[in-house]
């Protein structure tokens, strides 16, 4: 009798979770953007919140936790029930480079979290102010080697592909620059006024001020040029070799969350980045929409892993 009961109670709660997964999503749910707002986690992540309210009929709200290279959103996102209810928009510095420096994170993201979809993927440019007088690469290197230890690069904090780019960059010029962190995307308003001197930074977070004339573009850190700076060289082209990871964006669940609603955002998030409204807002904002599935995702951070890698130990970068 009491083993009837038993297996009575397990098979309501297997079909309990069924009907909850089959359901999803009955309730709002909540993309934890791991930087400031504004900068191209926030505005990507913005984006697939309003097309997945437009298909779920529930509002997906976004809400902004920066902090601490962007690490502060992973440490959030593991207090909240694995249940599919609350999401991460997050990028290669706090998922892939911040698991190899030498602190110990509060929150691992290689084992606390699991990937679901790789939703675009972006260049990192180097930028300058326009009156700056640098107009090439050539003239930021003469700049740097005249005066050693006194060109200023920001980033959105340590840790950070645009940290990295700059650091690995330096050391392939042989030049001596000093990094600045910012929290987030303080830093292109520094660089605009010239308070620091260039900048790696995501394209879609300065794809404005570049059209706009408040920044010069003079490389993109990809394989190829985005369609958003056409006339842009690729450090390749540049005659820099071995940087041409760019960054990503996309979006993990807390580990443990039910393998069905994991499928089900991947499969709606796949079909919103074949929509052409999407694929032009990209487009404009100097993304590329990738999708896939979450074992092609894992395999991208796997690979980013051992790339970054290396890079952090030799600038020795240390976390905040």
């Amino acid at each position: 009798m009491y083993l009837y009961r038993a297996l009575a109670g397990v098979f309501a709660l297997a079909a309990t979770l069924a009907f909850g997964q089959a359901d999803y999503p009955s309730k709002p749910v909540r993309i934890i953007i791991s930087f400031t707002a504004g900068g191209t986690t926030d505005v990507i992540g913005r984006k697939i919140a309003e097309r997945l309210t437009f298909y779920w009929k529930q509002p997906v709200v976004v809400e902004n936790k920066p902090g601490a290279g962007g690490t502060l959103g992973t440490d959030y996102i593991v207090t909240q029930p694995a249940d599919g209810y609350t999401l991460l928009m997050s990028s290669p510095g706090p998922m892939v480079i911040s698991p190899v420096l030498p602190k110990k994170l509060l929150t691992d993201p290689l084992t606390a979290v699991v990937p679901v979809i790789l939703v675009a993927d972006v260049a990192n440019v180097l930028v300058v102010p326009p009156e700056s007088g640098i107009n090439s690469m050539d003239d930021l290197v003469k700049r740097a080697k005249a005066a050693p230890g006194t060109i200023n690069y920001g980033s959105t904090g340590v840790g950070t592909v645009a940290h990295l780019s700059g650091a690995q960059w330096s050391h392939l010029m042989g030049i001596e620059t000093v990094h600045v962190p910012y929290k987030g995307a303080g830093a292109v308003t520094d660089l605009m006024g010239g308070r620091i001197q260039f900048m790696f930074a995501t394209l879609p977070s300065v794809v404005g001020q570049i059209k706009g004339g408040k920044l010069k573009a003079i490389g993109q850190v990809a394989q190829r040029r985005f369609k958003a700076l056409p006339d842009v060289p690729t450090m390749k082209e540049l005659g820099v070799q071995g940087m041409e990871n760019g960054s990503w964006f996309g979006l993990f669940v807390v580990k443990g969350t039910p393998q069905p609603i994991i499928d089900k955002i991947n499969a709606q998030v796949n079909a919103i980045l074949k929509e052409k409204e999407v694929q032009d807002f990209l487009d404009q904002n100097g993304a590329d929409g990738v999708g896939g599935s979450p074992q092609d995702y894992a395999r991208i951070i796997k690979t980013d892993l051992e790339t970054w890698g290396p890079v952090v130990k030799r600038a020795n970068v240390q976390a905040d």
